[in-house]
Parts: structure tokens; C-alpha cells; sequence
């Protein structure tokens, strides 16, 4: 099972439909809404025009698809909702299309508008969903059929976990769930549902459990009285790219919390990895290329003229690399301008404090000014980092901080920034004391994480920078 390929059948398919529906309407506007207007018959003449409309019509669709989400948890395809999803996304990107592009066509009669809404809706939508549905139903048919699955853990060896197993290996319609094993969560491990998958261990393994199955979906089976248990385990289980479900139990029903996937399922609530909604998480990632594409060319001139002055003022590179922990708890190496002088850490990890004699004379402008941080918009690019989001940290201190604070794994749930509201408000901090300090507000920014917060903390950062609030 390849999401990728999977992914990429959309998107060729999209664009498809687009040039195929934008196509028709060209024809349909040279046939029959011109030769109203003028009296004569119009030739369809294939122009420039039309080939670039070709090539950036469709292209704009699919960047609206991917922003609206669309092109995520591509293999959990409901075709009602897609159907949903088809006509309100057709709907908007007409109409865009209608008020930038046909409004100012002259026609005869003011009901020629309505018939070029009207028809490039009917194409678009039309071709469109068609080209989903077939690809959909067959993905769904070998769901169905067991050709095609998601590794799933069950976490719990009671009766629940028993229970939920056997509901979901006899449906009739599977949803394409793999039991690969369970997690036993009681100390002697026992369970009767050893004798259908096979035990993989205890919570203490689950990490490794995780990693070592490829798994996809996991389904916590606990009794209700068991939060600090659940706690513990979404602590884990929430920083991995998993879609996680829970057993419901009587208030959950009460309370509205259970909704129904598929009629032949078993009702579980799902457990959001999710934080933004889709379009807001799309654009945030759309936003943070952007920009920081931006920022590189404008700061061109700086990049070199730091890039120079280092090389001048100290002995080693321009560059200085280190490894950081990212989203899932994922490493990556971080680039900023070396602020320091070269092997500053050879005793050992050391955070940088107010009067650190390691940090050069060009190092102390730089990191009050921040400008030690723009190489990181090449990271941005690359992935490993957003603009705004909790500072990523070595392993070194987290593994010191998760002793005081373990609730502060819930930060790789997103990409580490380039700036944070722990930043701002607290700025850098000289060793884990204040590490733990700033937490709070990383943990603050994480419940409220919008566009919205995000441009705030942009231009308080930005104010930070000209008032050399750095250190």
C-alpha cells in the first residue's frame, strides 16, 4: 500500500478533469455563447491563451484541493462525503473562477452568465467526481476484499480488547483493519486474546512495538477508571503519525462523542492527531514555503555579507550544524550562522548564557539581532521546521526536561519554529531551569495553534528583532 502513488493517482486525475471540463467550457463558449453575441459563427482556434489557461486553471484546482485537505488520509475515503466535499469545492472555485476570469466577458444577454456559470459548474463537478468515484470504489472494493489494510495495534488484553477484536474480524464489510498483536497493560499478561494475535509485549515496549510493526492505527482498550493509564499512552502514541481509537463507553454515548464511520463498524471515537483544521494546517505549511522562499532572496545580500564577515572575524566554518528533535520526535540537523567560537562544545552539550566568553564579537550582534537564525528558513523548505512552533531541542535536554515535565513530548505533535510564543514571551533560555520556565507557553500555543496566532507571534518576533531583544 503506497499513499504516495495513491496520492499522486488524485492529483493526476484532478488535473485531469480540470483540463478536460475547461476544455468542454472553451468549446461550449466558441459554439454557442459567441455566435449569440456577434451574429456569426466563431472557429474554436486553439490559442496561446487557451494552452496557458490549460496549464494554470487545473494547476490552481489542485492547489485549492490541497489546501481545503483533500489529499489527506487518502485510503479512508467515505463516497458520500466525497460527494459533499466535490460539490462544495466545485461550487467555490467556480464561482472564484466566474469573478475573475468570465465576468467581463461581453455577452448578449445578461442570462449568458447564468449559462457560463452554470455549464462550467455542471463540467467541472460532473467530470470531476466521476474520475474520484471510480478511484474510490475500486480503493474501497479491495478494502473490502482484504487486498489492502492498515497495520492496527490494540492496546489492552481485557475483555474490552477481546471484544472490539471480534467485532472487527467478522464485519461483513471489514474496514481494513490488520490485527498485527496486542500491548498487555496488566502485569502478568495474561489474556484470551492471545489465541487469535500474538502478544508483543508491555506498555514499556510500545515504542519499539510501534516502530518495529509499521503500525498505522491503534485501538486503546481500557477500562474507564484508567486515565492516568490513557494519559500515558497518548503521551506516546499521539507524537507518531497513528490514527488512534478509543472504546467507548456509556457517557461517551450520552455526551454525543461517538459518531458513526461506516455502518458496519464498531463504534470507537477517534482520536484526533490533528490540532489545526485541514485548510488552516494546509496553508500554514503553504505560508511557511512562501515566505521563506521570500525571505532567502531578500536576504541574499546579508546571507553573503555574514557569510564573509565570519569567515573573517573567526577561525571555522560559516555554517554551524547541529542535531535537533522535530515532529514525532523525529532528528534533523539545524542550520544557523556560527555565533560561537569553533569546537564550543567539546566538553560536552552547554547552552549559551548572557556572558558566555565562547560567543565571538560578530556572534553577539548577530544572535541579539536573530539574524544567527535565517539559514533555518532552508529548513522550513525542506520541512523540518515552520516558522512559528515550539524551539526544537536536543535529545541531551529533552531526555532532562521529560524527568520534571513528561507532558513535553506533546510538542513534537507539530513542526518545531523558527519562532515561538515561549520565545517571545520568555526568549532564550540558558540551561533546563528555564527551559521549564517557557514550557507553559509552548504548551499554551499548542491548544490554540491558528493562522491567526501565528501572525501575531510573527510580528512580535519581528519587534523583538529591531528592538535586540536577543541574547
Amino acid at each position: 500500500m503506497n499513499k504516495r502513488k495513491q496520492v499522486a493517482r488524485y492529483v493526476i486525475l484532478d488535473f485531469l478533469a480540470a483540463a478536460i471540463s475547461w476544455t468542454l467550457f472553451y468549446i461550449y463558449r466558441k459554439q454557442v455563447i459567441e455566435p449569440v453575441k456577434f451574429g456569426y459563427d466563431i472557429p474554436v482556434e486553439l490559442t496561446s491563451r487557451f494552452f496557458l489557461g490549460l496549464l494554470i486553471i487545473p494547476a490552481g484546482w489542485v492547489l485549492f484541493y490541497f489546501i481545503t485537505g483533500y489529499y489527506r488520509n487518502i485510503y479512508r475515503r467515505s463516497r458520500l462525503i466525497e460527494l459533499g466535499q466535490t460539490v462544495l469545492t466545485s461550487g467555490l472555485g467556480v464561482t472564484a473562477i466566474f469573478f475573475a476570469l468570465l465576468l467581463d466577458d461581453t455577452v448578449y444577454s445578461y442570462k449568458n452568465y447564468y449559462q457560463l456559470y452554470f455549464n462550467l459548474l455542471a463540467l467541472h463537478f460532473g467530470i470531476t467526481y466521476l474520475f474520484r468515484l471510480i478511484l474510490t470504489s475500486r480503493t474501497i472494493s479491495k478494502i473490502h476484499n482484504r487486498e489492502i489494510g492498515f497495520n492496527t495495534l490494540i492496546i489492552g488484553n481485557n475483555d474490552k480488547a477481546l471484544r472490539i477484536y471480534r467485532e472487527m474480524s467478522v464485519q461483513p464489510r471489514p474496514a481494513g483493519n490488520i490485527f498485527v498483536g496486542f500491548i498487555s497493560i496488566d502485569e502478568d499478561g495474561g489474556s484470551d486474546l492471545d489465541k487469535y494475535i500474538p502478544s508483543l509485549g508491555t506498555l514499556n515496549e510500545i515504542e519499539g512495538v510501534l516502530t518495529d510493526n509499521a503500525i498505522e492505527e491503534v485501538v486503546i482498550a481500557l477500562e474507564t477508571n484508567q486515565h492516568d493509564l490513557l494519559s500515558k499512552i497518548l503521551t506516546i502514541v499521539e507524537n507518531r503519525a497513528i490514527t488512534i481509537w478509543g472504546i467507548p463507553d456509556l457517557y461517551d454515548f450520552l455526551a454525543g462523542a461517538v459518531k458513526i464511520n461506516t455502518i458496519y463498524s464498531s463504534p470507537l471515537i477517534k482520536i484526533s492527531n490533528g490540532l489545526m483544521p485541514a485548510w488552516q494546517e494546509n496553508m500554514k505549511r503553504l505560508i511557511d514555503v512562501v515566505a521563506s522562499l521570500i525571505a532567502i532572496i531578500v536576504f541574499a545580500p546579508v546571507y553573503l555579507f555574514l557569510a564573509l564577515a565570519i569567515k573573517l572575524t573567526s577561525p571555522g566554518p560559516v555554517i554551524y550544524k547541529q542535531e535537533r528533535i522535530g515532529k514525532f520526535g523525529k532528528p534533523f540537523t539545524i542550520y544557523k550562522f556560527r555565533s560561537m567560537v569553533a569546537d564550543s562544545e567539546k566538553d560536552g552539550p552547554a547552552l549559551s548564557s548572557k556572558n558566555d566568553g565562547r560567543i565571538t564579537a560578530l556572534g553577539k550582534f548577530i544572535r541579539k539581532t536573530h539574524l544567527d537564525e535565517i539559514p533555518q528558513f532552508f529548513n522550513v523548505i525542506k520541512g523540518d521546521m515552520a516558522l512559528v512552533g515550539p524551539r526544537p531541542e536536543r535529545r541531551y535536554y529533552i531526555d532532562q526536561i521529560v524527568k520534571h515535565a513528561p507532558h513535553y513530548t506533546h510538542l513534537h505533535k507539530i513542526r518545531p519554529g523558527i519562532t515561538s510564543w515561549g520565545q517571545v514571551k520568555y526568549g532564550y533560555a540558558s540551561n533546563v531551569d528555564e527551559m521549564l520556565e517557557r514550557l507553559p507557553y509552548d504548551m499554551i500555543y499548542l491548544k490554540n495553534i491558528s493562522l491567526y496566532v501565528d501572525f501575531k507571534i510573527l510580528i512580535y518576533t519581528l519587534i523583538n528583532v529591531f528592538h535586540g531583544k536577543g541574547k
